[in-house]
């Protein structure tokens, strides 16, 4: 069961990277340069795949790399109570902030991230909630040593650091080909209003902290940390290079200070653990 669990969550790693890999590919080469693939048939059917399936795909690949790991490492219950209450809590925000602006500030999804919910929200996002904060909260328990407020807050900064990289780099002015959202108001960081970061934290405590809180244990099993750092850090690094292909270092910068250092202690935290 165990090499077999391994084997099935380490593939939707690999493909979640891979798929990941072809969204960077159709951002920063294919959509630049059509006129690379206009005289092959085969090349011009790849570089349509490019653009419009790796973006909600790569998602849908997370969310799964994260529940395959759950289920092997942590077990159904746990696994199912925390995604219910990532999916549901986030995919209520998304719809309430596409509609009010609240709490994430006037924004609009474009089509380039999937069928939406009521028409709004990629169905994809809320996927992206929660693979990332389950990832983001392991780590951060391994590193405060099960603690349990301490577990919850840490693991919602982890997720809120990726913001800091990924919303300035996803609708940025200088990748004028493709934007993942539209903002409708504008703010201090990068062009984004304040707000967003505090709904993202705002949204992200609450739900960690109801999926966390609802397994009903104070100190969550311990478990291996290759894979959730894995999942993290693919998608910090993802989101760098989309930032500094538009410009965006000082983000790429602060994704290493605030969110790549962080989360790697978690090894050192393991390693003080089996000791």
């Amino acid at each position: 069961m165990n090499r077999t669990g391994a084997i099935i969550t380490w593939t939707f790693v690999a493909l979640h990277a891979l798929a990941l890999g072809l969204g960077l590919f159709g951002l920063l080469i294919a959509m630049p340069h059509p006129e690379l693939f206009a005289c092959n048939a085969q090349a011009t059917a790849f570089y349509a795949q490019a653009m419009t399936g790796t973006g909600g795909t790569a998602m849908f690949l997370g969310a799964l790399s994260m529940l395959a790991f759950g289920l092997w490492k942590l077990g159904p219950r746990r696994t199912l109570i925390f995604f219910c209450a990532a999916t549901i809590i986030s995919a209520t925000a998304e719809l309430t902030g596409t509609k009010t602006g609240w709490p994430f500030g006037g924004y609009e999804y474009t089509n380039f991230l999937g069928p939406k919910l009521l028409g709004r929200v990629p169905a994809a996002i809320p996927l992206s909630w929660f693979y990332m904060s389950f990832a983001a909260l392991i780590l951060a328990d391994t590193i405060v040593a099960g603690r349990l407020w301490r577990s919850i807050v840490l693991g919602t900064w982890l997720l809120v650091a990726w913001d800091l990289v990924l919303d300035p780099s996803m609708a940025a002015p200088n990748l004028q080909y493709i934007h993942f959202w539209i903002w409708h108001e504008t703010g201090p960081y990068f062009g984004m209003p304040l707000r967003n970061l505090a709904g993202w934290f705002g949204t992200g405590l609450i739900f960690i902290a109801v999926g966390r809180l609802a397994w009903n244990e104070r100190v969550a099993p311990r478990v291996p940390i290759a894979v959730p750092y894995a999942v993290y850090t693919i998608n910090i690094g993802w989101s760098m290079i989309l930032s500094v292909a538009a410009g965006m270092w000082p983000t790429a910068v602060a994704a290493i200070v605030v969110s790549l250092i962080p989360a790697t202690f978690a090894f050192a935290a393991a390693r003080r653990a089996r000791a």
